[in-house]
This record gives C-alpha cells, structure tokens and sequence, in this order.
C-alpha cells in the first residue's frame, strides 16, 4: 500500500489501524489500457463467493488515501471507507485461449473508468483505485448481489447485450457463462465507446468470435476521427447503439435477424443509451426526448422487464 496520508489530527499508526480494520483483498492484477481505463483483478483474503454472470459487489478504499492526480483530501471530522458497486467482469479466455468461467479463478475482475472530481462530504473512489499497484490493499464487498443476470434465458434463446464503455463488464461474464453451458441460440455483444483505445476486451472479444460461430462482437465508436464501419469500406461517421439496433443495421452488422419472440435483450451503461420511461404528473409513462434503446426496442414488438412484469428487455444503469 502507498504510505498512508493522514488528513489533518490523523496519525500513520491511526491510519494503518483503520487499513487492518476494512481492508480484506489485494490487487493481484492490473492493465491499463491507458490512463483513464483500468482492468484490475482483486484477491479477497477468503475464498470466492459463488455469483452469477452480471452481478456486482463493491470495492473501497479509505478517504484518507492518496488520489492519483495528488488532489487535496478531504477536511473530513473523521476518515471514512468510500464504497462504490462495481460489476464484475470476467477474462473470458485463458493464455492457452480457452474458456475462463468465474467458478474457476480465486480473484474477481472489475473493468473501471476514472472520474476525477473534487474531494467532499462524499469522496471519489477512482482517484484513489487508479493509485494502487500489484500488491496494495483494498474493502471487498463480500458477496456479490443483483438481479440483471441469465435467470430467464433459454438454451434457444437468442441474446443480445448492449454497453456502453465499462457497462460491457457485467456482459463479459454473462457472455462466458452461456458458452461455457453451451448455449445453442445466437449471441451478440456490441459495445460504444468514444474511441477504439477505450475498448479493453478487444483482443479477447475477437477471439471469441473466431472460437464460436454463435457468438458475434460489435465496437462502435463516437469520436473516432476515421471511423470506418467493419463491414463497409467508408466512413460513417458516429455511430451509437441506438442507430445499430434498427434491425436493417443488426442483421447487416452481425449476420442475423432478432425476433422479439426468440430474444433477449441486455442494455447496460449510459442511462441516455438505456432510455427509460417515467411517469409524468398524470402516472403515464413517457419516454426521454431523445429516443433510447428501451423506446426503440417496444417499438420494435419487446417488452420491458420489470419486477411485476417479465419482459425480453433487461437493463442496468451505471448511474
């Protein structure tokens, strides 16, 4: 761990006491991608608790530690652990390019973006995570929670997950999952990014595409200063996952046509990319100015699932 640095009335000893008291896992991994994006794998001093594809637990760190762009801490009455949930990620393939389940690694792997922000009442997290080296101390949720999973997903059922930026976590390991188990319905993961360096997983989403003729990648990018369409020889300019889901788009992007009956659909990430309804001041439901997925998909004959209603459309907002 980086020597601590006690806020003002706070001694070291103090602090590597309050460290022995929350801390319960080490970073055993880490890649940045580059500075703002991190992959990062983290060893709780227990074993691992069971968890399906798509569930989140927490990682924190106490306020009194060192931010990596060395902002001032917090004038804080008394330190405090500063938590935040995370989705759990997955490495999909192993150095050999097989199949690596979360059932089968002692670490869990988290996929993050830094946001710098000033110190408050209510401290950030990244600018502490993006400090840490192989090694260092960590909080560790203990068990890993949620309901954005598989539970009602079918062998023949077709899948669809949609993320944007970090929101591919949880379909990373959700993906795993179903082929691990053999699923024989068609899987599509496509992902926006602002520019390709943002897309962590590429290298094992193209293998994967290539291990399995079921399972197809799509990245798609919105500030890419030559962004050439995969399948099309010329430039097209932004693209988001709204635009990628007409179904002319999909089935020109990833060789086959959804059919509402057949499929599910997973959005996580950006609340605009997920579009959710809410009620106006006469209890209708009314859906954003800009049209998201959710609005674009119940056009399109999906449903919306909700804890009273099973729906093919599934989502999670990251904030």
């Amino acid at each position: 761990m980086n020597p601590p640095n006690p806020p003002p009335g706070q001694s070291t000893s103090e602090i590597e006491e309050l460290q022995k008291k929350h801390y319960n896992a080490t970073i055993l991994d880490l890649r940045m991608p580059h500075d703002h994006l991190m992959i990062v794998r983290v060893k709780p001093d227990a074993a691992i608790p069971s968890f399906s594809g798509g569930q989140y637990t927490t990682l924190g760190l106490g306020s009194w530690e060192a931010r990596v762009d060395d902002g001032p801490l917090a004038e804080l009455p008394k330190p405090k652990l500063v938590r935040r949930a995370y989705s759990i990620s997955c490495p999909m393939l192993d150095s050999n390019g097989k199949l690596v389940s979360n059932d089968q690694i002692d670490y869990l792997e988290f996929y993050i973006t830094l946001v710098l922000r000033p110190d408050s009442d209510d401290p950030p997290l990244t600018p502490r995570l993006f400090r840490l080296k192989v090694g260092d101390r960590l909080h560790l949720g203990k068990k890993p929670v949620g309901t954005y999973t598989l539970k009602p997903i079918q062998p023949t059922d077709n899948v669809i997950f949609a993320g944007t930026g970090t929101g591919e976590a949880p379909h990373n390991s959700m993906s795993i999952e179903l082929l691990k188990r053999g699923h024989t319905g068609q899987i599509t993961s496509m992902t926006c990014v602002r520019y390709k360096g943002d897309l962590g997983y590429l290298d094992q989403q193209m293998q994967l595409q290539e291990l399995f003729p079921n399972y197809h990648y799509g990245a798609f990018t919105t500030r890419e200063p030559e962004n050439i369409d995969q399948n099309h020889p010329h430039y097209v300019g932004k693209q988001y996952l709204q635009d990628v889901i007409a179904p002319e788009k999909f089935s020109d992007s990833f060789g086959w046509t959804p059919i509402p009956e057949q499929t599910h659909i997973f959005l996580c990430g950006n609340p605009s990319m997920i579009g959710l309804p809410e009620k106006d001041e006469n209890g209708e439901l009314v859906f954003p100015e800009s049209k998201g997925m959710v609005e674009l998909l119940t056009e399109q004959g999906y449903q919306l699932s909700t804890p009273k209603s099973q729906g093919n459309i599934h989502f999670e907002k990251y904030w």
